[in-house]
């Protein structure tokens, strides 16, 4: 018989938080309720101004309800779940929900959008083809996650897009990282304990999508919680938010 020894994973990193601005660019609304938005009620808690980006409205989100009905109620839904946790400007680019393709028109809208808001930091979602293991990441989340993370790039270089500088937007070199929420690969963290419950709220502003979705992810607090605690456990604090830290400066 083999011995096998079981480790326990690293501890988690703190993030840093020596910032003032981000941008959060997701699929869908939903995608920051799942894991990051108490992370962002403890940033926008320390005067951090975050404003979120949406590619799409979700409106292929809910099995019973028509996608022309469902786009308003999902946008409605996300800006009032992004006031729970202090984000004022959500932003919808209108792309079509669940047939995201990642290609140049993407990054090129994306790479607008960060000179337009001009983030230290960059916040989007898993990009990576599973969450660990064999649950497989969802089709949109990683074209969205792999284009953002090019169009923080592109947002930089004056020679790529050259429409975007005729626009008026001007190249922008200054996000420092880009955290991906729920990777498999996140090695950092922000402690959420006194935040987990604005994130549960957040969350729990989906109300449509929610009762839609069924199953163990509609339960908000459950789901959350047990997400919350694992990542706390690797940070040393009861409740944490983790991801994975790519450095652009």
């Amino acid at each position: 018989m083999s011995d096998t020894t079981h480790q326990a994973p690293p501890p988690y990193q703190p993030l840093d938080e020596d910032w003032d601005t981000a941008l959060a660019v997701v699929a869908h609304p939903d995608d920051m309720e799942y894991g990051a938005a108490a992370a962002v009620a403890r940033w926008t808690g320390q005067g951090k101004r975050i404003s979120y980006l949406m590619v799409t409205s979700g409106e292929a989100g809910i099995d019973g309800m028509d996608p022309e009905q469902c786009r308003p109620v999902r946008e409605r839904e996300q800006v009032e779940s992004a006031r729970l946790v202090g984000v004022e400007t959500v932003e919808f680019l209108g792309y079509p929900d669940g047939i995201l393709e990642y290609g140049l028109p993407l990054r090129r809208d994306l790479a607008r959008a960060i000179r337009r808001h001009r983030p230290d930091v960059v916040i989007t979602t898993n990009f990576r083809d599973t969450y660990g293991g064999v649950f497989p990441n969802q089709a949109d989340h990683i074209a969205v996650g792999r284009a953002t993370l090019d169009a923080v790039r592109d947002a930089g270089n004056r020679w790529v897009f050259r429409e975007l500088t005729a626009e008026g937007h001007q190249p922008w070199n200054g996000v420092r990282q880009l955290w991906a929420a729920g990777s498999p690969d996140g090695r950092h963290a922000a402690d959420t304990t006194d935040t987990f419950a604005a994130g549960v709220a957040s969350l729990e502003a989906h109300r449509a999508y929610l009762d839609g979705l069924g199953g163990d992810m509609a339960n908000a607090a459950e789901f959350l919680e047990g997400m919350s605690r694992e990542a706390g456990s690797r940070l040393g604090t009861r409740f944490a938010a983790a991801f994975e830290v790519i450095a652009f400066r």
